[in-house]
């Protein structure tokens, strides 16, 4: 255990030189220059509002950061957030790494270039539906561990309060002992606890959820109040539906907390980007937090990013108030609906990539006892074994039985059943496929019940168990366990035959796995034949050149089952579109492939499939938010932009302080279609717009004649303006226009 806490501490304090190197948005902030009281957080002698977004850098890539970070800046943020994952970085004792998407340096440096603070949350407990919650596997087998407990060191802890109870005595112990170790260090910067309301000493207790404004209770009012993650939506797992949160909603929660003196939020998340790899916890999917206000591809989801900077910008219009005022309270009896520019996403089939869609498949070994190489008594538990290596491992079993002890029925079938911890297997009996079981992440525990063929003499049983994550969350993560444990065939004439304990085989890991054939080098170690469908347990490759553009890509998944996707060698990640939500549909059928994974030509794409299903309906995408529009009433309040802080007062700046509707497409496109156009009561959303009884029909040509050809338009919204019935009964006079972004169309140069 001593030589584990001299890692923790040294891990400590590469960790630690990074927050405190780059704490500042400029060079002049140095360690003991960031304070607080009761108030905010106090800056080279200054108090600030903090507006962050937590981003993860191993949740993107580093070829894309330079541009979310810039649209965060752009969208009013002056801080990011982000964990350290410690289990990437120190994957084998003793053994860092900080290289690619894990580079934690350059990502820092970055914020700061971009003229942002950084909240750097160490850990090492993370949760954050990462796989063990941060903690690397190795941690498991230190003898006599106990995670999260006044065992031996950890470090600063996270939402400690939610599992402190447990261990009694034990946890308040710890969590004093935290607070010591963090004061010892002496970095120059205050330290924050999330959810932990009695935060020993000088910590600063912080609130997680979605009304912090009406949910924290400040015990130590020389601390000041932090809301360090305001949830932008909620995490998914398979089998979930859809999360959403309306941009209304969430700005009105942080006006509210704003109002009741709290000073710095963090919207968790701003971008939450890709679970690649094998990194996401139990049954989290691949995708995470894509409702944030930059989407899962980096793309802005509007109105949310608009609307959150322009009540940024209004919030710092009343700094003065908010940090120095007494709070006061007036109650609005009329709501005002979004005044920001609305988008929807689209995803179009990149043409060029259908034109090499040959697909080439392997058959993975279905394994045999005789062919295991670790043979014990009873099976073994499936996190041990695959120690996070893979998710994968196979265990075999053989037996015999006599003619006389088949079924004499021909209706009557001997029934395989399987009682496993999770979280997924795959049965084969003599070689044939015969189902599929998984739990869920409420409950990992499920029986496998499917009937089968048996045959007199020698049958085998082989069983593909499957980890999807590992567990992130609550007490005793060390002792979680995986994987079958009771293994029984019913409906012979001799009864039950109890398997549990026949001699069981096990091998770790998938034959392609071990021989890398996800990888170009690799791939030319087996023997490929012409794909199939609907093959279990099978590798799928084919090539594909990158897509036109600039814009995202994407895999349309939707006609396979479940596996783990490469291309070019990069893990994208587990897909699981086999398992349907309440809702009758995937939880996800569409997965990022970063451009920066692609070259222009002959890119491998190599899929490991579980089930079955038709990779040559595999879809290659692009992805756009290119479908903009404005939805605004002639009752709205002018645009926050109207009014700036001059002199430590707030003064108008627009000479026209009535309501406008305004459309802004991405840099280098304009707008080059006018979709939908109506001024009076329309109705929907954005790419799903209807008229209303109250419609002009001169509107259309107006914002045409207004938008067309140009990266942006601002359009009047008043009836006057479009000629409409101001005394229509149903009228709203309200303007909602759905346009297109095209990139602009190159002149040709033609020779007369």
């Amino acid at each position: 255990m001593k030589a584990v806490s001299q890692v923790l501490r040294l891990v400590a304090a590469l960790f630690v030189v990074g927050c405190f190197a780059n704490i500042a948005a400029v060079p002049g902030v140095l360690a003991g220059n960031v304070t607080y009281d009761g108030r905010s957080l106090i800056i080279n002698g200054k108090r600030e509002l903090i507006f962050s977004g937590s981003i993860h850098y191993p949740r993107s890539q580093p070829a894309l950061w330079p541009d979310l970070l810039e649209k965060a800046k752009q969208g009013g943020l002056n801080a990011i957030s982000t964990y350290v994952f410690w289990n990437v970085h120190e994957p084998t004792p003793g053994k860092f790494n900080f290289v690619g998407q894990y580079d934690l340096a350059k990502f820092i440096k970055l914020v700061q270039k971009n003229g942002m603070y950084a909240i750097l949350r160490i850990g090492p407990f993370i949760q954050a539906e990462w796989s063990h919650g941060g903690f690397p596997f190795w941690l498991r087998e230190v003898e006599g561990i106990t995670f999260r407990t006044n065992n031996e060191p950890f470090k600063v802890e996270n939402e400690y309060s939610n599992i402190a109870a447990t261990f009694d005595g034990n946890g308040t112990e710890y969590v004093q002992w935290a607070a010591n170790m963090a004061h010892s260090t002496n970095i120059g910067v205050p330290w924050i606890m999330c959810k932990q309301k009695d935060a020993p000493g000088t910590v600063i207790p912080t609130c997680n959820g979605r009304n912090c404004g009406d949910t924290f209770v400040r015990k130590d009012h020389t601390k000041p109040i932090f809301w360090t993650e305001n949830w932008t939506a909620q995490y998914r797992v398979f089998g979930d539906p859809p999360s959403q949160r309306s941009a209304e909603d969430l700005a009105y929660a942080v006006v509210r907390f704003f109002s009741k003196m709290g000073t710095l939020t963090n919207y968790y998340m701003y971008h939450g980007g890709t679970n690649f790899g094998r990194n996401g916890a139990s049954f989290v999917m691949t995708r995470y937090y894509d409702e944030a206000p930059l989407d899962e591809f980096g793309l802005l989801k509007e109105p949310k990013w608009g609307h959150l900077r322009d009540m940024h910008h209004a919030l710092r219009l009343s700094r003065k108030g908010l940090l120095w005022g007494t709070p006061s309270y007036k109650q609005f009896k009329k709501s005002v609906e979004v005044n920001a520019q609305h988008n929807s996403r689209t995803f179009q089939t990149a043409k060029q990539t259908q034109e090499k869609n040959v697909w080439k498949m392997y058959k993975e070994p279905i394994l045999k006892y005789r062919h295991t190489s670790v043979k014990t008594q009873e099976p073994q538990e499936l996190f041990e074994m695959t120690k996070d290596k893979t998710d994968y491992a196979w265990y075999s079993t053989s037996f015999r039985i006599d003619d006389d002890d088949l079924p004499r029925r021909r209706d009557i079938r001997p029934v395989l059943q399987v009682r496993s911890f999770g979280h997924a297997l795959n049965a084969f009996v003599n070689g044939k496929y015969i189902g599929t079981g998984h739990g869920t992440k409420v409950e990992g525990l499920f029986q496998f019940s499917k009937p089968m063929d048996l045959k007199p003499g020698t049958n085998h049983i082989s069983i593909l168990g499957v980890t999807v994550g590992l567990p992130d969350s609550g007490p005793y993560l060390e002792h979680r366990m995986a994987g079958p444990d009771k293994v029984v065939i019913q409906g012979l004439n001799t009864g039950t035959l109890d398997l549990s304990a026949n001699g069981w085989g096990h091998e770790v890991g998938l034959v392609g796995e071990k021989m890398e054939i996800y990888k170009q080098e690799g791939a030319t170690k087996v023997q490929w034949t012409h794909a199939n469908s609907n093959q279990q347990v099978t590798w799928y490759k084919r090539y594909f050149d990158e897509p036109y553009g600039s814009d995202p890509v994407s895999l349309d998944m939707s006609s396979m089952g479940k596996g783990i996707l490469w291309v070019n060698g990069h893990c994208l990640g587990r897909y699981w579109v086999s398992y349907l939500s309440p809702l009758g549909k995937p939880s996800q059928s569409v997965y990022h492939v970063p451009r920066s994974f692609l070259k222009p030509k002959d890119n491998l794409l190599v899929l490991f499939e579980e089930q079955g299903g038709k990779p040559e309906d595999i879809l290659i995408m692009t992805v756009k938010r290119d479908n903009i529009c404005t939805f605004v009433s002639e009752y709205h309040t002018a645009h926050s932009k109207s009014w700036s802080r001059q002199g430590g007062q707030i003064k108008t700046v627009a000479e026209d302080m009535r309501p406008h509707a305004s459309l802004r497409c991405l840099r280098k496109k304009i707008i080059s279609k006018i979709v939908f156009a109506s001024f009076g009561n329309p109705m929907g959303m954005c790419g799903n717009f209807t008229a209303g009884t109250c419609h002009s029909p001169h509107v259309l040509p107006i914002v045409e004649k207004l938008c067309l050809g140009k990266r942006s338009c601002s359009l009047p919204v008043t009836g006057k303006d479009y000629a409409a019935d101001i005394n229509c009964p149903d009228t709203t006079s309200t303007l909602a226009v759905q346009a297109k972004c095209s990139r602009r169309k190159r002149r040709s140069n033609h020779n007369n």
